[in-house]
């Protein structure tokens, strides 16, 4: 109960319940238009590989990207910075919409568009997730962190049941239409918050390049005992287990024979579940122990996905979605309150910029792998030998514990 009331105490402040709100509004836009864009892009092709291609493209950005976005948001002011992004979300969905009803959509048009809304999401990540130290006290950080992922998996949940019943209904245009609608009253809302200089910059001007704040973030990483072995593995599992629920349209209509509500189906249970996993992290409250979560979760992640597609059964593999769900946001909400809180205040942004690169470029590139793959043999096999190799890395990432424990349940000094 005591974890529970300091949820409550981060809810207690203005900013965070326009923040929070904000990003709850958003999010479930943007999962009702995944929905309608995963399916028109599975019509248009019938192709795993185009449905890879597409994750690629939204998400491989993040690897030339996120370093430099990282610089940015410590350089920059903040606030602005994400307002610019939740911008370019809307236009991108805007634009779908005038291709769509034209008739002018072609997969390769798609294609572009993503790689321009990956673009914005790198740089939206970290500078969305730096300002909320700054919302909080230090002992509501964990509480905070969680309730992050909790709003996104509260979107998540609900928006692709939203976005199944559209496009069963009416098309996949209407989930377009609640996205751009979403993001623009997020764009108009997020100026709202009330937040110090400090809070909504990193560091003043010190003549250094981008390029070169970008290498210090690299470095500050790969130098940390603590963080380097937890980024190996989150890059490992993010590969061959997380890529999977990003190209689920080709295992709904290829394993299974279901159409859009059977897409509904999977994405709303792994929503569900995953806001169940984040909701026990949140009340758990303590960052002890979190070090062996993220890697026991990311194991049953491993599992549970070469279950997933092992079986011809749908509903079975909707029980396995369950432990994808949850095991998902376990592992990342674990992983990035141990970053949050053994970061110094200046290299913030470097780090959740790099942690956002693991948990968007390393699925689009298992996505891109297993479609590729896939037309070859198959939509079982690649994965079923990835997660083999995920599960391989479980057991790596626990001989390296307690170097981890040591590195990263401390919370770092004011």
């Amino acid at each position: 109960m005591a974890s529970l009331g300091a949820i409550k105490s981060v809810l207690s402040s203005r900013n965070t319940r326009i923040f929070y709100g904000c990003s709850a509004f958003s999010w479930t836009g943007l999962w009702v238009q995944q929905i309608a864009t995963d399916w028109l892009a599975w019509t248009l092709t019938h192709s795993p590989l185009w449905v890879g291609i597409l994750a690629f493209c939204n998400l491989g950005p993040s690897v030339i990207v996120s370093p430099f976005a990282g610089a940015f948001s410590d350089r920059m002011d903040r606030l602005r910075l994400t307002v610019a992004t939740q911008l370019v979300t809307a236009a991108h969905s805007a634009t779908l919409i005038v291709l769509t009803l034209t008739g002018t959509i072609r997969v390769e048009y798609m294609a572009v568009l993503q790689v321009l809304l990956g673009v914005s999401q790198s740089f939206a990540q970290p500078a969305r997730q730096s300002l909320v130290p700054g919302m909080v006290s230090r002992a509501d950080l964990p509480g905070a962190v969680a309730l992050n992922s909790l709003t996104y998996n509260i979107a998540r949940s609900v928006g692709p049941g939203i976005g199944g019943v559209l496009v069963a209904t009416w098309g996949v245009v209407p989930g377009m239409v609640v996205n751009c609608i979403a993001y623009l009253i997020a764009s108009a809302t997020m100026p709202m918050l009330r937040l110090s200089p400090e809070a909504r910059r990193g560091h003043p001007p010190t003549g250094r390049s981008v390029l070169r704040e970008a290498m210090d973030g690299i470095a500050y990483v790969a130098r940390h005992s603590g963080m380097a072995p937890l980024f190996i593995y989150a890059w490992i599992i993010g590969i061959f287990a997380r890529s999977v629920p990003e190209m689920l349209s080709p295992f709904v209509a290829g394993l299974w024979n279901r159409g859009p509500e059977g897409l509904a189906t999977l994405a709303t249970t792994m929503g569900i579940a995953a806001l169940v996993g984040g909701l026990a992290i949140a009340v758990r409250g303590r960052l002890r122990g979190l070090s062996k979560l993220a890697i026991g979760a990311g194991m049953l992640m491993s599992a549970g996905t070469f279950l997933f597609v092992a079986t011809h059964s749908f509903p079975f593999a909707v029980i396995c979605a369950v432990s994808l769900g949850a095991s998902g946001t376990v592992h990342g909400i674990s992983a990035q309150t141990l970053l949050q809180s053994g970061t110094s205040g200046h290299m913030l942004g470097r780090v959740l910029s790099l942690w956002g690169m693991i948990t968007r470029a390393a699925p689009a590139i298992g996505a891109l792998l297993y479609g590729a793959a896939a037309e070859y043999a198959g939509l079982q096999v690649p994965v079923l030998i990835g997660t083999t190799i995920a599960m391989g890395a479980s057991l790596w990432a626990g001989r390296q514990l307690p170097r981890m424990v040591r590195a990263l349940e401390r919370p770092r000094p004011p």
